[in-house]
């Protein structure tokens, strides 16, 4: 893949940001999601690839956009495998919490594991532990390991860990062995990220999610150097039989970084809605001006960027619509 097509694909996560910002706190993730996903969409077009969509927000039938098998960018550029999440935490931006991104992950055609929509165990960690985990392992071992391969205690690890029910087993082993715990309300994609970002201070990621933002933060973490692990969790015979129905022959398998995101280049986008562990939020600024921080990463150069943008809003007509929906449903005029 051409090196330019990694600022292209950030403009996009930028625009989807910008859409979706006005809705923080509002309370209405819908809209909020609605807004992200109808201005990448309409950003996609200016993208020098002939993309489709592998993971997107739904099949044909359940989204009028983003739809999983849609063709996505100009038709001119190479032929791409394309992984979107245009609001990462609609519930966050909803309550106006921390760690809601817009994301992309583009890779060669074939590539990307087409996720079917489910849960999916994850154990996410960043580069001086690759190689060392398996997340077969009970989960006492993998914190014994872990300390042993950052040279720490084991109560000086810090995990990260979605705040669910589901997780109380191992929250309760997280515990007793005396780690310090992060929780997230919301954020798989930035959550499994964490661990490869030393200012973070997160050593794991451990438990359950969505199995489409694991491939995204797989994606990401191929080009931070750092691993994730993961394993579907079909709940019946319908969802083990849709696995099956997608090319995964055996959904119980552990699935490492070249079953999720290939064995080629991959370019990972992420623009911070709400501020988080390694990006920040939206910034409104007077002047009709609104900031953004952003990453874009390729895995082939293992190149980093960090993007802070000043957008002038009036010269994005892209966004005008979405703002005065914003402020309708606040009581004010865009």
């Amino acid at each position: 893949m051409e090196r330019e097509l990694a600022l292209e694909i950030v403009r996009v996560t930028e625009l989807a940001a910008l859409a979706s910002a006005p809705w923080m706190g509002r309370g209405d993730k819908n809209e909020a999601d609605g807004a992200a996903t109808s201005a990448m969409r309409a950003m996609f077009d200016s993208v020098s690839i002939r993309g489709t969509v592998v993971i997107g927000e739904g099949e044909m039938d359940e989204a009028p956009m983003l739809y999983i098998g849609e063709e996505v960018g100009s038709m001119n550029g190479p032929e791409v495998d394309v992984a979107v999440d245009p609001l990462e935490g609609t519930e966050i931006v909803a309550k106006g919490l921390n760690n809601a991104l817009s994301v992309i992950a583009v890779a060669g055609k074939g590539q990307l594991l087409h996720a079917p929509d489910m849960y999916m165990e994850k154990l996410a960690y960043g580069p001086a532990l690759c190689g060392k985990l398996s997340i077969a392992d009970p989960m006492e071992e993998t914190l014994a390991k872990a300390a042993a391969g950052l040279n720490k205690k084991v109560a000086d690890l810090t995990v990260m860990i979605l705040d669910r029910t589901r997780h109380e087993a191992i929250i309760k082993i997280l515990r007793k062995v005396g780690v310090r715990i992060k929780f997230l309300s919301d954020g798989d994609v930035a959550g499994a990220m964490a661990p490869a970002f030393p200012e973070t201070g997160i050593d794991l990621y451990v438990g359950s999610g969505g199995a489409p933002e694991g491939v995204l933060a797989a994606a990401a973490l191929k080009c931070l150097g750092g691993e994730l692990q993961g394993r579907l969790m079909p709940a019946d015979a319908l969802e083990y039989e849709r696995c099956i129905g997608m090319g995964i022959d055996n959904p119980y398998r552990i699935l490492n970084m070249d079953d999720m995101v290939g064995t080629e280049d991959v370019i990972f986008a992420a623009t911070g809605v709400t501020p988080g562990e390694f990006l920040g939020g939206v910034r409104y600024l007077p002047g009709q001006r609104a900031e953004t921080h952003s990453i874009v990463m390729r895995a082939k150069t293992r190149t980093i960027r960090f993007i802070k943008s000043l957008h002038y809003l009036p010269n994005k007509p892209l966004l005008q619509e979405q703002r005065t929906l914003a402020a309708e449903a606040a009581g004010t005029t865009a």
